[in-house]
């Protein structure tokens, strides 16, 4: 298929699903929109299986056929992250500086350690030959979280502003910094060097705060560009051309790419918004970025409902998915309340926040991208079997249970 019919067939998908969802399930969109995708592609699987239709295998193989790794690393993140970071006030961001930088530093990092050492501890006990630089790898490609599906239901159960903003500012900022570290670990696994930890320090330290630099100067490049004139179709433009072309500058100097965009997007977004538009630009602005990002997120959710058609799904490899859901879980809970109770000190946290950000942490698309990313290795396929099932799991399970979970913890 040419690429105008594939992304012809990706959102027809994606508006059918909408529909019905709307319709009929009433969910939350991006978590409707995945459910019904899902349901959608395991009815090949089964009756693939049951020799009914042979659909599975051209199904499968025009899945395949969709660099979904590269897509969304090389494409759609940029978009995706730039109309995140344009709505985010800095002054809340401000406020909550401290436990972001840490959770989405820190916190990435503890949590891939854990993550991969009883990742590495259940596989032998299964009987999975995974080597622990692979369970490590995982353990970085599933860390970073994603809002998406929550803040919505945050909002609507009442969710302290403060803890909206901490679960929003973490994992704008987190996917650079587990990409950074998956790309560290995969060198280690592929044999291309070994680097001693204070190269590794460096390297982070370099992608971060290149990052946030190229940001920086990007975005008040942007700015200025912006304050010079007044006709909204030219400064969307601008703001378009920022993330794109921001992006790939960034990657192609190797500094962090996710950074970079949302610093420059936070910039536009709030000294941009407030100095160098009219009130009709930043309206056309904001429902230009919404809708980009509506679109973006139906095509994201729907290509990861269809992506089990890539996955092998044989007992084994179930059993460990199954108990990867626990694993991620117990770190993710683990991470948090380490850093949290070391923060804790001069600092107050809302009530149950430990618990709401462990159960709010949700995984997405960019887990899935990561695991598609590995090379043709022996251990490529059990690792995206078991990403995929965590990744639906936290959407589905997670998502739909978060507003429960947080007028719970509100009451105890």
């Amino acid at each position: 298929m040419t690429l105008f019919q594939t992304t012809a067939l990706l959102l027809t998908l994606a508006a059918l699903a909408a529909y019905c969802n709307y319709k009929f399930l009433r969910l939350p969109r991006t978590i409707g929109l995945m459910a019904i995708t899902l349901a959608f592609s395991l009815v090949f699987v089964v009756l693939g299986y049951l020799g009914v239709m042979r659909l599975k295998e051209a199904a499968a193989v025009f899945v395949q056929s969709m660099d979904f790794s590269e897509t969304l690393l090389h494409g759609m993140l940029a978009f995706l992250l730039f109309a995140g970071a344009l709505h985010v006030d800095l002054n809340d961001l401000k406020s909550q500086a401290l436990p972001i930088a840490i959770l989405s530093t820190v916190g990435v990092v503890l949590s891939a350690a854990v993550i991969g050492l009883l990742l590495w501890m259940v596989a032998h006990w299964i009987g999975i030959e995974l080597s622990w630089t692979y369970a490590f790898l995982f353990g970085a490609m599933i860390s970073p979280t994603d809002p998406i599906a929550v803040l919505g239901i945050l909002k609507s159960v009442g969710a302290p502003r403060s803890l909206e903003t901490k679960i929003t500012g973490e994992s704008l900022f987190n996917d650079g910094v587990g990409i950074v570290v998956f790309l560290t670990i995969l060198d280690m696994a592929l044999g291309r060097h070994e680097p001693e930890i204070g190269q590794i320090a460096v390297f982070l330290l370099k992608e971060a705060a290149g990052g946030v630099l190229l940001g920086f100067a990007l975005g008040w490049v942007v700015y200025r560009l912006l304050k010079s004139v007044d006709m909204y179709q030219v400064e969307v433009l601008l703001t378009l051309s920022l993330a794109a072309g921001g992006y790939s500058l960034a990657e192609a100097i190797h500094v962090s790419a996710p950074i970079t965009i949302v610093v420059a997007g936070l910039f536009i977004g709030n000294h941009g918004r407030a100095f160098a538009m009219s009130e009709q630009t930043r309206e056309n602005l904001d429902k230009f970025w919404e809708l980009v990002d509506e679109v973006l997120n139906a095509i994201l959710f729907v290509l990861i409902g269809l992506e089990v058609l890539a996955v092998d799904l044989k007992g084994s490899y179930l059993l460990i998915a199954l108990s990867a859901i626990f694993i991620v879980l117990i770190a993710r809970y683990a991470s948090v309340a380490i850093l949290v109770a070391a923060m804790r000190i001069g600092r107050k946290f809302s009530k149950g926040v430990i618990g709401i950000l462990t159960w709010g942490g949700l995984r997405g698309g960019i887990s899935i991208a990561l695991a598609l990313s590995l090379p043709a290795v022996p251990e490529r396929q059990v690792i995206l079997t078991i990403t995929y099932i965590v990744v639906v799991f936290s959407v589905l399970g997670q998502g739909l249970s978060i507003g429960k979970v947080v007028s719970l913890l509100k009451k105890a």
